[in-house]
């Protein structure tokens, strides 16, 4: 256990009298930052650890300043034809038919159970780290570190997630610096945050421990647990492909999908399914989002349950991407 062995290095410390824990323990690249001392003041109150143990868990941690550049830099700035082939290609979809079958009674379960279609899922593990191809190589404690002291926009936010991966790190008795993942400190198959691993994780392959890393049915029922606590609507439509016969767009399209307008108004505007089948009822509430495609602007009729994917990224080419993908894998 982690727990254990820190324990262990101070009492070999204390009886050779070498070094101190606390001297040993400050060895990394952000201790001389005006932010530390409150940073690790806050992690001690807020998950009962000592400064040592938050020395300790900061041993050695490096600043990665490809971090910051990255970060101002996003896969979102692209347009979406660009975008959607980083997702959509046929390796990606093959990938995700391999992982539905193998977990399709779990996929099944969690679809019962909290109401999240299956295809959602299978789009987010998909955009994610491809299946868990692709979980990310970063130190997560160096990763949330350089943005939490170097990245000032968002600071407290990173610290704050830093603080919430070191006592996750405890609590398991893993070494900190074991985490590896994304370059925004999201780890394991669905890239959870480290606070929302122990806020939203679920036990759901039954061993008694969340292990987001490593096991894939853990990674099915957290994700169908992080949309049901967002607000997810069972048996509710997502999106449908539309078509625009106005001419200013701006009007139409939504600048905040938490603001949905019955589906009429839009309809008066110039809004409507591309496909004639589908029929949608005025007083449903919807939004409209533009694509901009190799060929021009496209648009979709979005229900209150694309907001809620856009929880997990705010980013509407990432929501519809993932969307898009879990419906090419859940129709083979």
């Amino acid at each position: 256990m982690h727990t254990h062995f820190y324990n262990k290095l101070k009492s070999i410390l204390l009886i050779t009298g070498a070094l101190s824990l606390t001297s040993f323990c400050q060895a990394n690249d952000f201790q001389s930052n005006p932010a530390y001392p409150s940073f690790k003041q806050k992690t001690m109150q807020t998950y009962g650890l000592t400064a040592e143990q938050v020395d300790w868990a900061m041993n050695g941690a490096k600043n990665i300043p490809n971090i910051i550049s990255i970060m101002n830099r996003p896969g979102e700035s692209k347009p979406w034809y660009d975008y959607k082939t980083n997702f959509l290609a046929n390796s990606t979809i093959q990938r995700g038919v391999r992982f539905k079958q193998q977990y399709s009674d779990t996929l099944n379960r969690a679809e019962q159970q909290f109401g999240v279609p299956q295809s959602v899922i299978l789009g987010i593990l998909g955009v994610e780290t491809g299946f868990g191809s692709n979980k990310g190589s970063f130190v997560t404690r160096d990763a949330l570190a350089t943005l939490g002291f170097g990245y000032e926009r968002r600071a407290t936010y990173f610290q704050d997630e830093l603080a919430a991966l070191i006592a996750w790190s405890y609590r398991d008795g893993i070494p900190t610096n074991s985490v590896v993942g994304s370059y925004a400190g999201a780890v394991g198959y669905p890239q959870f945050m480290p606070s929302n691993v122990a806020k939203l994780g679920v036990d759901y392959d039954g061993n008694g421990h969340v292990d987001l890393r490593n096991s894939a049915v853990d990674a099915i029922g957290s994700i169908a647990n992080y949309l049901a606590q967002h607000g997810w609507q069972r048996d509710q439509p997502i999106a449908f492909a539309a078509r625009y016969a106005g001419n200013n767009p701006d009007s139409v399209i939504s600048k905040d999908l938490t603001q949905p307008v019955p589906y009429g108004v839009l309809k008066a505007q110039g809004i409507s399914p591309l496909n004639p089948i589908v029929k949608i009822d005025d007083l449903d509430l919807v939004n409209v989002i533009q694509l901009q495609d190799s060929y021009g602007p496209i648009y979709y009729i979005t229900y209150p349950n694309f907001q809620v994917i856009t929880t997990y990224n705010k980013s509407r080419m990432y929501a519809t991407a993932l969307w898009l993908l879990g419906n090419e894998i859940t129709s083979q």
